[in-house]
């Protein structure tokens, strides 16, 4: 179906894609893998037609595609599913649907009616429940995402991209967006598969091709490796499956949960010491985000105390809560971390300069010089701390938003989902920062869907389940199996059937 001959890219004098293969076949998954900064979203941005290529081929269906763009792509049947979803929230589902694509009657007047039929008829082939007249904004994550293909189907697509598409999704939309790409896939459609979930990657995918430092490193059948050999290729040799986690000495309570109650969540007790980290998770929805949010000031306490460093918490704010050493990394990174027009050097000293707003004059020279200190430490793969944060993979640009925080000296740690879109080795690294923080004295909160990642991290475990504290794990008892009897309220079933 597709074949990308000698693809390569280059940014300002720096190759980012150097004589890139890529090759795609009819009815097939195929995940494309690399760490962030690999080229993958350089290469599907130039298959898409929003990036020209320097050399190179494209030919899709037996027919070259010239330099074009994202319009004629889309016309020739390729639609990308991105990451970040490119919805409207204040139109209606069919709406969305039908943008540029309108049906009018003889009189120019739409013809919503039909509009809304047709949606419903493509709703019910996918097996999807959605109101073609909701408002988008009131509509889950997994069925923006759902709707995002739907728009491909309706445009008539026949290749598909999806980059990082499960990231927002509990596991039971992700169950059911697998179903509704395999049946597509059996009608003839092809997938381009971008995640850094092995799971996933070998639960969906047919091929796979990896990428590295903008080079093609190999491709083959799912079916004849394994995801150590695959992240290998990722990673190249520094690759290494050791366990990041190292015990440590673990300080006085530093904070304290007396049956706190908040929107999303009631009646939580915890103390938690300094150096410790700990893990959390739940189902999406179970409580987690919002407890966090509220720890960080951004919701309300509506009953119970909070206290930090022994000292119960009036007047919660988000900059109270930033003036008692208490930093937050939010889970939507677009929407809530980033400033997409300020540089990387702004952005991460953005926290900093709110802190010490009456000292309004800022140090360029020194500011310079804590960002340099803070790359290399994190290893943020850049060119310039003037080039825009948006010019960075994803992964790098969370590494920013890390450093933000770091740079404020802040003792609590609240991290929710902080490896949301970050390849296996930056992961690692992630983990490694993770150890060394606890292990210099601060306290580390991590929400995550991934227990592979509490077990890598954390002391201990908390589970989450319809806003209320399920159960508390040590970490010998932590295990994929224990987590999700607690998480999905089977503990409890059990023992109301005995």
């Amino acid at each position: 179906m597709l074949k990308m001959s000698d693809i390569s890219k280059s940014f300002f004098g720096v190759t980012v894609l150097d004589h890139v293969d890529f090759s795609v076949g009819h009815g097939e998954i195929h995940a494309l893998l690399g760490e962030n900064g690999a080229g993958k979203s350089t290469l599907m941005n130039i298959l898409a037609g929003v990036y020209t290529r320097d050399s190179g081929s494209v030919v899709f269906e037996g027919k070259k595609l010239e330099q074009t763009s994202v319009a004629a792509v889309e016309q020739a049947g390729i639609a990308f599913v991105h990451q970040e979803l490119n919805l409207f929230n204040d139109l209606t589902v069919y709406e969305n649907i039908f943008l540029r694509k309108e049906i009018v009657g003889r009189l120019g007047t739409l013809n919503k009616k039909a509009m809304i039929q047709q949606s419903r008829e493509l709703f019910e082939s996918l097996g999807v429940d959605i109101d073609p007249c909701a408002m988008v904004s009131e509509l889950e994550t997994g069925k923006k995402q759902l709707l995002e293909i739907a728009k491909a189907l309706h445009a008539k697509a026949r290749l598909f991209i999806l980059d990082e598409p499960t990231t927002a999704l509990n596991n039971e939309e992700i169950a059911h967006l697998f179903s509704i790409v395999r049946r597509l896939k059996e009608q003839g459609n092809s997938f381009i598969f971008i995640s850094h979930k092995m799971t996933e990657i070998f639960a969906l995918a047919d091929r796979y091709t990896v990428l590295r430092n903008g080079q093609f490193i190999g491709s083959g059948l799912i079916a004849e490796t394994t995801p150590q050999d695959v992240t290998r290729m990722m990673v190249g040799s520094q690759y290494s499956e050791g366990e990041a986690y190292a015990k440590r000495e673990l300080g006085e309570p530093i904070l304290e949960l007396e049956n706190l109650s908040g929107q999303g969540f009631q009646n939580i007790s915890l103390s938690i010491r300094k150096g410790e980290v700990v893990g959390f998770t739940g189902l999406v929805g179970a409580g987690v985000s919002e407890l966090f949010q509220t720890i960080f000031g951004e919701r309300p306490i509506t009953g119970g105390v909070l206290k930090i460093n022994g000292a119960p918490v009036a007047g919660h704010t988000i900059h109270k809560a930033m003036l008692d050493r208490v930093a937050m990394i939010p889970s939507n990174r677009k929407e809530n971390s980033i400033i997409p027009d300020f540089t990387l050097l702004e952005n991460g000293y953005l926290s900093r300069h709110a802190l010490t707003w009456r000292h309004q004059h800022i140090s360029r020279q020194a500011e310079l010089q804590r960002y340099e200190e803070l790359r290399k430490k994190l290893n943020v793969k850049s060119n310039s701390p003037e080039d825009l944060i948006t010019s960075l993979s994803g992964g790098n640009q969370q590494k920013v938003v890390l450093a933000r925080w770091l740079n404020t000296h802040s003792d609590i740690l609240l991290l929710d989902n902080p490896t949301q879109g970050i390849d296996v080795g930056a992961k690692a690294e992630i983990y490694r920062l993770i150890q060394e923080l606890a292990q210099s004295g601060k306290t580390v909160l991590v929400n995550t869907l991934e227990i592979p990642e509490i077990q890598q991290v954390a002391d201990r475990c908390i589970v989450f389940y319809h806003g209320s504290l399920q159960a508390q794990l040590e970490r010998s008892e932590i295990s994929e199996e224990a987590v999700m009897l607690q998480a999905t309220g089977a503990i409890n079933t059990a023992e109301v059937s005995n």
